[in-house]
């Protein structure tokens, strides 16, 4: 009897400490148990977004295979200030259908292009993408500031915008609602059940011009009655993404109140008729891998009724949350669904990936960049060269290794000191480069014509 005790006991111990190696070679991967790892194929490891770290048939550390064209060279991403398709013959436009549609409306065509910029944290509070907006507009017309969600959690720290609301707005969002599937770009739907936004628009500088202020929601299978600065309308949403024009005049604000909480909203947009449109989608703390979420028809939905030219990504900080990881082919690997999902559903625009920025952690006593951009950054290209996608890189712009440490201790100062976000002068910096780098693209169209 005693000895089935020490057989069971032994056993027991055995499968426990075994366990317990497995859990910490998932953690801190000890490659000499990669093969033997009792709970390979039911743990995930998870990075700072709270996102699954899985690649295909389990192996997170395989390279990604790309196939490589003899027309190209890959070697181009490397190349600060610039937009590259990896095209050898660098004297054709990188976003050759975008240049085409900026040549029309810079001749006299009247139309809208819309730029769909996509990130986390380096780009919220409208950074990076105010300057950008203020740019363009300034080379090839329009006013409006585009895209504004329901609510915001920090909506002061937007200076483009007034943003006011109510607090009762139900927000399910990559976060908290991780199974929605009908998230709109900007990551968020918003149900109101007696709630009000209001949004004064900064950026229209031209008082003659005409605003169209529009509802962005979803399906409601009845007829809703919202308030419009005042006024009882009664609006139709019969598909799964409707844009609603409210309100067409001089004015630059507008309240809009709902209270039908079946009723998915997302949130209003504001835009001239003819010009160029940039809408924010930030989300803080999101790698870009949430969009793997998102149905395939419902982002056709949005392209057909809110069609893009232009969509942006820009993710890569929230990457590097460990100081020491140097592997980010988990990253390639399961984010390359979420890019051909946009690229599919927005078949007309052009897609621009960009590198991350850079981003340093403190070695030894003294803050660097992290070990392992460099690995990130051409990871990056090598999806943007896979997919088809321009690619733009944001680490060689701002100046290479230990730029954001430059950047943190310039007079005055261009990022804060948490080595990771530029601050309002920076982003300014840093778009005033991609918009450089959009009309050096855009030139090239025109010597070729």
């Amino acid at each position: 009897m005693n000895s089935n005790f020490r057989v069971r006991n032994f056993v027991l111990i055995s499968v426990t400490l075994y366990l317990l190696l497995s859990f910490a070679a998932s953690w801190v991967g000890f490659p000499w148990l990669k093969r033997v790892n009792l709970i390979a194929n039911v743990v995930h490891t998870t990075d700072s977004s709270g996102v699954d770290i899985v690649a295909a048939n389990g192996d997170t550390s395989a390279p990604l295979q790309i196939e490589k064209i003899a027309s190209k060279n890959l070697e181009l991403y490397k190349l600060p200030k610039f937009i590259t398709n990896f095209n050898s013959d660098t004297s054709r436009p990188a976003l050759f259908s975008f240049a085409q549609k900026l040549h029309d409306l810079k001749s006299g065509k009247k139309r809208k292009i819309r730029i769909g910029y996509f990130g986390d944290s380096m780009i919220e509070g409208d950074l990076i993408t105010q300057m950008l907006r203020r740019l363009m507009q300034g080379e090839f017309g329009g006013n409006g500031v585009g895209f504004v969600p329901i609510s915001s959690p920090n909506p002061g720290a937007r200076a483009t915008i007034i943003h006011t609301f109510s607090n009762g707005w139900e927000d399910e969002n990559f976060k908290v609602n991780t199974t929605k599937d009908n998230l709109y770009l900007s990551g968020h739907t918003f149900r109101g059940a007696d709630d009000w936004v209001r949004v004064k628009d900064q950026t229209v500088k031209d008082s003659n011009a005409i605003i169209e202020k529009s509802l962005l929601c979803g399906r409601a299978d009845h007829s809703v009655e919202i308030n419009v600065d005042g006024r009882s309308v009664t609006i139709n949403a019969p598909d799964v993404f409707n844009r609603i024009p409210l309100v067409n005049d001089h004015a630059t604000a507008i309240k809009v109140a709902i209270a039908d909480e079946s009723f998915p909203v997302y949130g209003l947009t504001f835009e001239s008729g003819s010009g160029i449109f940039v809408d924010n989608f930030s989300f803080r703390g999101i790698t870009g891998v949430e969009y793997n979420k998102i149905d395939s028809n419902f982002l056709k939905t949005i392209a057909a009724n809110n069609p893009y030219d232009l969509i942006v990504f820009q993710y890569g900080v929230n990457l590097m949350f460990r100081p020491n990881d140097k592997n980010f082919n988990w990253y390639a690997k399961i984010v390359l669904p979420a890019i051909h999902k946009l690229k599919n559903a927005f078949p007309n625009a052009d897609f621009l990936m960009t590198s991350t920025a850079d981003r340093a952690f403190n070695y030894g006593g003294e803050y660097k960049s992290a070990v392992g951009i460099d690995t990130l950054i051409k990871v990056q290209a090598e999806l943007a060269y896979q997919t088809g996608a321009g690619f733009y890189n944001h680490f060689e712009t701002m100046g290479g290794h230990d730029a954001i440490v430059r950047w943190a201790s310039a007079t005055p100062s261009l990022a804060n000191k948490d080595y990771v976000h530029p601050n309002a002068r920076g982003a300014d910096i840093l778009a005033g480069y991609l918009f450089e780098a959009i009309m050096n693209d855009y030139k090239k169209l025109n010597k070729k014509k």
